[in-house]
C-alpha cells in the first residue's frame, strides 16, 4: 500500500465484487486506504473478500440498484464491474436473453452513474469495465454480451460530457482475455458447442494476443486505480484497451 496514497479514507463503490476483476480491484483500492463497498448477488463470495463492506444486491433491477446507492451515497469512486454473459449458438439467444444481460450490464451501471453521480463529491471518478468483444466481436456465442459491453462505452462518453464541469471523470477499460472464473465458463460452453478440445481453444485464443500471454485481474485493478488517483485525473471520456495487443 502506497502510504501518499491520493484516494486513501475515501469511499469506493465496487460492483462484482465477488470474485474475478471485480474482486482484484475491490482488493487493490482497499489496500490503498479507500473505504471499499463491494457489490455483488454472490452473498457467499462476498464474505470471502476481507476487509470491504458487503452489500449483497441484484443488480438486475431497480429494488438492488437503489440499495446499491442508499450504501454508496456519497461516494468518491463507482466501479461497475459486475456482469453477465451467457454463451449460446448465435441463432438460439431468445429476447429474454437480450433483457437479462441488458439489465446487468447495461441498465444497472446507467442507473448507478445517474444516482450515485449526483452525491459524488467533486473531482470523483467512474470506471466501467467493458471488454475487448465491444469492438471485436470473434466469439459470436457471447455476442449479446458483446453489444452490451459496446452500449456501455457509449454510456460512458455520454456521463464524461454530463459530469465533466464537476470535475468527475468516466472512463471505460476494455480487458482482453483474462483468467478469471469467466474466462474458464467460455472456454468450457464453446468447447461443448463447437466440439473443439478444450486445450486446443485456450491455445488458439492466446495467438490472437501479440503479447503472447493472457492478463491477471490485478492488472486491470492497477489500472482503474490509477484512473481514479490523481495521476489519472487529465483522462476522461475515453475507452482503453488493455488488451495484450489483440486490438490495435
Amino acid at each position: 500500500m502506497s502510504g501518499t496514497s491520493s484516494v486513501k479514507g475515501k469511499i469506493a463503490v465496487v460492483t462484482g465484487a465477488s470474485g474475478g476483476i471485480g474482486r482484484a480491484i475491490a482488493e487493490r483500492l482497499r489496500d490503498e486506504g479507500m473505504r471499499v463497498i463491494g457489490v455483488d448477488v454472490n452473498s457467499d463470495g462476498l464474505k470471502a473478500v476481507p476487509g470491504i463492506e458487503h452489500v449483497v444486491a441484484d443488480l438486475s433491477n431497480d429494488e438492488g440498484r437503489a440499495k446499491v446507492v442508499e450504501a454508496g451515497n456519497g461516494a468518491y469512486a463507482l466501479v461497475n464491474a459486475a456482469g453477465l454473459m451467457r454463451v449460446k449458438k448465435i441463432t438460439d439467444f431468445t429476447t429474454q436473453d437480450i433483457r437479462d444481460i441488458y439489465a446487468v450490464n447495461v441498465e444497472a451501471p446507467w442507473y448507478l452513474m445517474s444516482h450515485l453521480g449526483r452525491t459524488m463529491p467533486d473531482k470523483g471518478s467512474i470506471v466501467n469495465i467493458s471488454s475487448v468483444s465491444a469492438r471485436l466481436t470473434a466469439t459470436q456465442e457471447a455476442a449479446i454480451y458483446a453489444s452490451s459491453k459496446t452500449a456501455l462505452l457509449a454510456m460512458t462518453r455520454s456521463w464524461a460530457y454530463a459530469l465533466a464541469p464537476r470535475g468527475i471523470t468516466v472512463n471505460a477499460i476494455l480487458p482482453g482475455i483474462v483468467d478469471t472464473p469467466m474466462q474458464d465458463h467460455v472456454l468450457q460452453k464453446l468447447s461443448e458447442i463447437r466440439g473443439i478440445p478444450l486445450e486446443t481453444l485456450t491455445s488458439k485464443r492466446l495467438e490472437t494476443v501479440p503479447l503472447g500471454r493472457s492478463s491477471k485481474p490485478e492488472e486491470t485493478a492497477n489500472f482503474v486505480y490509477f484512473l481514479i488517483s490523481d495521476e489519472g485525473k487529465y483522462i476522461t471520456g475515453q475507452s482503453l484497451s488493455q488488451d495484450g495487443g489483440i486490438i490495435m
